[in-house]
């Protein structure tokens, strides 16, 4: 698991267009919060995209860039932007590997079976590509809100 301080691990993902993103493109020059959900169209997965879209504007006026990032693919995700108006992007690791660098891919027990899913999971990462806040099991409800006032005492 990483922690904070530490240098954000780099990554080259496709968003729901099919348009690469490269990490590197942002050092330097903007703020990120990567959030990691663990399924397109899940109630609470939903929730929380939609709300970092709906207070995008003032994460921008912070300097912040949002983008999320789960396992499914980014036909899926399109569907899941356009069906409930989403507006930041949504990145597609379906291999699992930028996961497991951020150490959100883990071992969860449900109804008894073992399987590997992705911890709810934030990042905040400064102009430098630097980990500045690292939040693993976070709760849908309200954590956009808790983000959006930790970036703001970046600055």
């Amino acid at each position: 698991m990483l922690k904070t301080g530490q240098a954000a691990p780099t990554f080259v993902l496709p968003d729901a267009d099919m348009e690469y993103v490269d990490l590197a493109q942002y050092v330097g020059k903007q703020n990120l919060i990567l959030f990691f959900y663990p399924k397109d169209d899940a109630p609470h997965c939903t929730l929380e995209a939609t709300d970092f879209s709906d207070h995008e504007d003032e994460f921008q006026r912070c300097g912040c860039t949002v983008m999320g990032i789960s396992r499914d693919d980014c036909i899926r995700h399109a569907e899941f932007r356009d069906k409930h108006g989403i507006s930041v992007r949504l990145l597609s690791d379906t291999e699992g590997e930028v996961c497991k660098q951020y150490g959100v891919l883990q071992v969860k027990e449900v109804d008894g079976v073992k399987r590997h899913g992705i911890v709810r999971s934030t990042f905040i990462i400064d102009k430098h590509g630097v980990l500045r806040h690292v939040l693993y099991g976070v709760n849908a409800k309200g954590h956009a809100m808790e983000v959006l006032r930790a970036v703001k005492d970046l600055h």
